[in-house]
Order: C-alpha cells, then sequence, then structure tokens
C-alpha cells in the first residue's frame, strides 16, 4: 500500500467528512499536474516569432509529402517513410539547399513547420527565396527546376511539450535542418555566379553585385551619398577614409554600376575594377 493510501485511510477512519475533502483535494491536483507541461502564451509567441520565416540548410533529403513528416524530437525518423514519401512526390530540398519556414503551428505535443510554402505550394520554393542583409533582400534560387514546391515536417515529442523556446527548437531539428546564421550566409555564396562568388572572398566589390552581395564583401559603408544624372538616381557607398586608399561603389537602383578607387591624399592613381 502507497503512502497515499495508508494516509486515506488513517483520514477514513478518524473522520468520513476528512476523508472526503481529501479525496476532492487529490482530484483537484491532477489536473494541476497535468497541466503543468503546458506553453505559456509568451512561450507561444516567442516560438512563433523565433521560427516563423527563419532561414536553413537542408543536412538530410526533403521529400514532399501529403502528411507531415514526422521528426522524433530525440534526432530520430523513419528514413523509410521518408524514402516512400520521396518515391512519390519526389523532393522538396536536397543537402545544402536553403529553405523557408513559412508557417509554424503548435499542438500540443508537437510544432508542425510549414516548409518553402508546404506541399500545397504553386511555385518553386527557391525561386521565391531570399536573403535578407541589411536594409534589402535578393533573391538566392538556383533555378534548377528540380523542386516543384515545399514539404511538412512535425517534431514530435510523444508527450506535452513543456517549456521549449525556439532556440532548442532549431537545436532539435538540427539532423535535417541547420539554421545557423553562417551555414545560411555560405551555402547563399556558393549558390552565386563564379564571378561574384569569387568577389566576395576576396572582399571586394565588382560591377554586377546586389547591395546585400557588397555587404557580405565589404561590409557597411562609412559614408553614403546621392546624385541624380539625366533623371537617374545613383548612390555612392564609400569605404574608407584619407590619408589611405578609399573605394567608391555606386549603385544604379540595386545594381553595382562602378566601382571606383582612390589613394586620397597619397598622389596615387585612380584604378577601376575590372568587369566580372
Amino acid at each position: 500500500m502507497t503512502v497515499a493510501r495508508k494516509q486515506l485511510a488513517q483520514w477514513r477512519r478518524a473522520s468520513p467528512i476528512a476523508a472526503a475533502l481529501a479525496v476532492a483535494a487529490l482530484i483537484s491536483a491532477i489536473p494541476l499536474y497535468a497541466d503543468s507541461k503546458k506553453l505559456t502564451s509568451d512561450q507561444r509567441i516567442e516560438l512563433l516569432r523565433g521560427l516563423s520565416a527563419e532561414y536553413a540548410t537542408i543536412k538530410a533529403l526533403l521529400p514532399r509529402s501529403k502528411k507531415a513528416l514526422e521528426f522524433n524530437s530525440d534526432g530520430t525518423w523513419d528514413q523509410v517513410k521518408w524514402k516512400a514519401a520521396e518515391k512519390e512526390l519526389g523532393l522538396a530540398g536536397r543537402v545544402g539547399d536553403l529553405i523557408q519556414v513559412t508557417r509554424v503551428e503548435i499542438e500540443k505535443d508537437r510544432i508542425v513547420l510549414e516548409l518553402g510554402g508546404g506541399t500545397k505550394a504553386k511555385y518553386k520554393w527557391y525561386e521565391h527565396l531570399e536573403v535578407g542583409i541589411g536594409n534589402s533582400t535578393t533573391p538566392v534560387g538556383r533555378g534548377d527546376g528540380n523542386a516543384p514546391g515545399g514539404t511538412t515536417v512535425a517534431l514530435m515529442f510523444g508527450e506535452p511539450i513543456g517549456e521549449l523556446n525556439s532556440a532548442d527548437v532549431k537545436k532539435l531539428l538540427l539532423p535535417i535542418l541547420d539554421f545557423d546564421k553562417q551555414s545560411v550566409t555560405a551555402n547563399y555564396v556558393e549558390a552565386l555566379p563564379e564571378p561574384i562568388r569569387e568577389a566576395i572572398h576576396a572582399k571586394k566589390a565588382v560591377e554586377g553585385m546586389n547591395r546585400d552581395q557588397v555587404l557580405l564583401a565589404l561590409g557597411r559603408p562609412l559614408h553614403k551619398s546621392r546624385e541624380t544624372k539625366e533623371g537617374a538616381e545613383y548612390e555612392d557607398w564609400i569605404y574608407g577614409e584619407p590619408p589611405g586608399r578609399v573605394t567608391f561603389v555606386t549603385f544604379g537602383g540595386n545594381k553595382v554600376v562602378k566601382v571606383k578607387e582612390t589613394y586620397a591624399g597619397l598622389g596615387g592613381a585612380v584604378a577601376r575594377t575590372p568587369d566580372p
């Protein structure tokens, strides 16, 4: 006999009323214990904000599936079922591809992530994928025509979720999705045309780059200036200060149209960066 049963038997012998009150107290405590693992409103909001619209690098083949692909919180998944889904509907993404979380649903024992618009997407997710660096975004899709849409993944806990934040969820999903910003940026750079990719690695700006790519190559400029010539607006990003090398990166719209370097205060000549 457990301690609780012994205590209840003693109360019953002492007083039927006391026994009835004790039973009522035990019953009322049960839902409190069961609810102790429920997410609070603040936790739900943090999960939604921390996961919605996030980008990740795919680390395992992601098939499309009519039902959410189940991924267990212990890092395992039914690879046979995933392979069968791939044979039926094809892939939503390959290893190394970028994919975006387009919807988050939080249920009692699972968190469901719609990726790349889900299986109902009528477009290729990578054609609409953009990465933001600074105040603007740029498409990074490879346009290889192999991914007809997204998919849905359900992170399964097998019990009420309990206390959890978005960083915890990203760690649990690491075997299949890498949300690390550096990994996403590295994957973005590798998907770029070779001349631009080489310029970023060399920390240089070249014509044809957009603002995000210049930020990756050179960082934020010290100064900016704008002017209008023949009805067209141009913006200069200025790197460096005299005496020494000063680089002028001129944008027409979102593209670099000219890169000029001077050696202010040192008597140097102006060197034009070769076309990519």
